[in-house]
């Protein structure tokens, strides 16, 4: 299986703490964005973007959740990154997973925001998605995405509207692999190997990773906690900006 390489983008000061900021399937560092100015202060803030989703055609698939932490982390060397914490969103929680569980040397500290250890009750749909993508391209994830990713009676913020639109953009094979990636996970036999400090971070109308998969990822992983934010759906970060950032400061600094 290739570990593809991956797109990064570096805020902060080179001496700070390493915090690595993991995107969602289908969206870039970008969905990080507000966040940013609230991290820079303590942290060296790391962001990368999914194979095939920064503008560039993709490795070949396939892929799996551990080539593409694999992959994350040979880039991180490339950095001169040791050791760090981790923050995750969706995709980016279930390699936040997968590095804690198979290099626990490398991450101190992890939050996995709206994500679970496996994605849907059957692998057909992500793989059903896939064929679509080969067959048609990207154009049809915005009307997708639109009613997952943004908590209803809630005003979509130019960032949502920016995150959308970008999707045609995406590169079909990078993304149809990253599909076949997430059908393919489920970390629930080993999420017993976590060991760093964690803390789930759950949107409470998120129906692409619902509260009740938070509730399975903290109990799941010894000494966990479990923070819910309102008014939030699978993009947290975007939909509930403030709350998803302290949410993150109190794991980090208790």
């Amino acid at each position: 299986m290739p570990t593809p390489l991956m797109s990064f983008t570096v805020d902060g000061d080179r001496q700070a703490p390493p915090l690595v900021l993991g995107p969602s399937i289908g969206t870039s560092g970008r969905v990080w964005s507000p966040q940013i100015p609230g991290l820079v202060q303590d942290f060296r803030v790391i962001r990368f973007d999914l194979p095939g989703h920064f503008g560039e055609p993709a490795e070949k698939g396939p892929y799996t959740v551990a080539g593409l932490a694999e992959g994350l982390l040979r880039g991180l060397d490339g950095l001169g990154v040791d050791t760090f914490d981790y923050c995750g969103l969706s995709m980016g929680g279930a390699l936040g997973q997968q590095l804690a569980i198979d290099h626990p040397d490398r991450v101190n500290r992890l939050v996995l925001v709206c994500t679970s250890a496996t994605f849907g009750d059957s692998p057909r749909p992500w793989l059903d998605r896939a064929d679509r993508v080969r067959a048609e391209g990207t154009g049809f994830l915005p009307d997708l995405a639109r009613g997952r990713w943004f908590a209803p009676d809630v005003p979509v913020p130019p960032l949502g509207r920016e995150l959308l639109q970008a999707q045609t953009a995406l590169d079909p094979e990078g993304y149809a692999a990253c599909c076949e990636a997430l059908a393919a996970f489920d970390s629930r036999a080993e999420l017993g190997r976590v060991r760093c400090p964690t803390r789930v971070v759950a949107g409470a109308d998120d129906l692409a990773t619902p509260v009740a998969s938070a509730q399975e990822l903290a109990a799941g992983i010894p000494g966990a906690d479990l923070v819910v934010v309102p008014q939030a759906a699978h993009l947290a970060p975007v939909d509930q900006p403030a709350a998803v950032l302290q949410a993150i400061r109190r794991h980090l600094f208790r």
